[in-house]
């Protein structure tokens, strides 16, 4: 089939389908409402001879040639992005869409510097679109390898292969525990006791305990894979967890976090920029790595 401007409209309401996990998550970030959705998504089956999705009580699935197709759209879209910004470039103008996938819970760090980078961009031009996905940190990471997003910030244990990966910061988290737990302003002499007691949350940066190696007691009976989502069991009062100096700062300040044994138990990680090896040669990918890491100070 020939590719025409509707089929690439229908195609980016495809993808924003698929990444929001079907048609009704979908309508808040389309800004359209789901009869809509439907009657696009029905547009592209026709126009591609497909069943790409089943839809209905049971939820929404892709069908093995929505898979493949998914997989098609997202790089022809990137390849239309970087077509873009390229014929953008050769008149020394910057253009296109800078999307942006990052952490949670980084805007609190005063090192991280990517207001300041869409700002100095913005400065530049007039004719980018901004996009930022907060998300887990895995998801930062295929996020780039498949083209959904120009550039990542975050944190990773194992790379992928086709990425880069440069060091922005360290990042330093400390084991935290929340007003009313045991361990909250407890006498020194029972916190070895308290502390083999206590429930850790097990967070999605340092999975396993045996990369950390704490001695801590690791139940599985708490786990998030957001900071927030760390933060809001330790408010509880009954787990103990590790969180960012910079992030657990504002509840420390107001009394109800309290940092445990900060000079054993905290560790470093690096906060890196990821991008593509193959997508990172456009003007515009080009002008946002480098003033990404202009604005970042470590």
């Amino acid at each position: 089939m020939q590719v025409h401007d509707v089929d690439l409209r229908l195609l980016r309401i495809f993808v924003t389908i698929v990444e929001s996990g079907g048609l009704s998550a979908a309508e808040s970030r389309l800004n359209i409402g789901r009869s809509t959705i439907s009657t696009h998504l029905s547009d592209l089956e026709i126009r591609l001879g497909l069943t790409l999705c089943k839809r209905g009580r049971s939820g929404f699935e892709l069908t093995d040639a929505g898979r493949i197709t998914y997989q098609a759209s997202l790089e022809l879209l990137q390849q239309c992005e970087t077509f873009a910004s390229t014929v953008a470039g050769s008149k020394h103008h910057l253009s296109g869409r800078v999307t942006i996938a990052i952490i949670d819970t980084l805007v609190s760090d005063p090192r991280c510097g990517v207001a300041q980078a869409i700002a100095a961009l913005k400065d530049k031009s007039n004719n980018l679109q901004f996009d930022i996905h907060v998300c887990e940190a895995r998801e930062v990471e295929t996020s780039v390898a498949n083209g959904r997003a120009l550039v990542g910030i975050g944190v990773s244990r194992h790379h992928i292969r086709g990425l880069n990966y440069e060091p922005l910061h360290l990042e330093t988290n400390y084991l935290y525990c929340g007003h009313g737990h045991p361990l909250f302003d407890c006498d020194a002499k029972d916190i070895n006791t308290l502390l083999a007691q206590a429930e850790v949350i097990t967070s999605n940066y340092m999975r396993d305990k045996e990369i950390r190696n704490d001695g801590l007691n690791y139940q599985h009976s708490a786990s998030a894979y957001h900071d927030e989502g760390i933060a809001h069991l330790i408010l509880s009062g009954k787990f103990i967890g590790y969180l960012p100096e910079h992030y657990a700062s504002y509840w420390v300040e107001k009394g109800l976090f309290q940092a445990i044994r900060p000079e054993k138990y905290h560790y470093q990680i690096p906060v890196v920029l990821i991008t593509s090896k193959t997508n990172a040669t456009s003007p515009l990918a080009q002008a946002t790595i480098k003033t990404i890491k202009a604005c970042h100070s470590g």
